[in-house]
């Protein structure tokens, strides 16, 4: 049985969408948890540095394009602040399995930083899903309901309640690891579970 990894990201975090590429090609069990990114950290305290400092805003430019480069990654970011993430996250809360959740999840991402694609509307949204092979008509059906606003503040207020803080965050059992450049500390506890086993 595959070892179970909960992912909580958000679409404005480029962090998150390099994480999310490895995660993808490990052989875990990935349970997405979209999130409100600045919502939880304004219930932990915690705040955007790297978009109100601009020595750590240039030094992150750079450190993407590392990162990018050393997973084969194209970056070609569109102007976030016009994105609604929110729902974006809320198109991966309606999809309809598991497995649509991350091909729309890896839609998003590629349209809005890898191919400047705006994705400020729901629209915008769907037609990115729709231009990546996926039927976007159930998404569509569903995106804007309560029930899917309502499963995004759930997954917001839990990871504030589990000790999240920033994009992305992975948990495995009681153990958390924030950043894509944790990745080798995962497979680590990973690996232990599996030998504890």
């Amino acid at each position: 049985m595959k070892q179970q990894v909960e992912f909580f990201y958000d679409f404005r975090s480029p962090y998150s969408y390099l994480a999310f590429t490895q995660l993808r090609a490990m052989d875990i069990d990935l349970v997405l948890r979209p999130m409100q990114i600045l919502k939880v950290m304004e219930k932990v305290g915690n705040v955007p540095t790297t978009i109100i400092c601009k020595a750590k805003g240039q030094y992150a430019r750079a450190d993407l394009g590392r990162w990018a480069h050393r997973y084969g990654i194209v970056l070609n970011p569109s102007d976030m602040a016009k994105n609604n993430g929110d729902a974006c996250s809320q198109a991966v809360l309606a999809a309809g399995s598991p497995q649509e959740a991350s091909a729309v999840t890896l839609a998003l991402y590629r349209a809005c930083w890898s191919e400047a694609k705006a994705l400020a509307t729901t629209t915008d949204i769907l037609a990115a899903i729709a231009a990546a092979g996926i039927d976007s008509a159930g998404i569509a059906a569903r995106i804007d309901t309560p029930d899917v606003a309502a499963a995004l503040a759930a997954n917001t207020d839990e990871a504030a309640r589990r000790g999240v803080f920033g994009s992305p965050t992975m948990i495995v059992g009681n153990a958390m690891f924030f950043g894509n450049d944790r990745l080798d500390f995962l497979r680590e506890e990973l690996e232990r579970r599996e030998k504890a086993a």
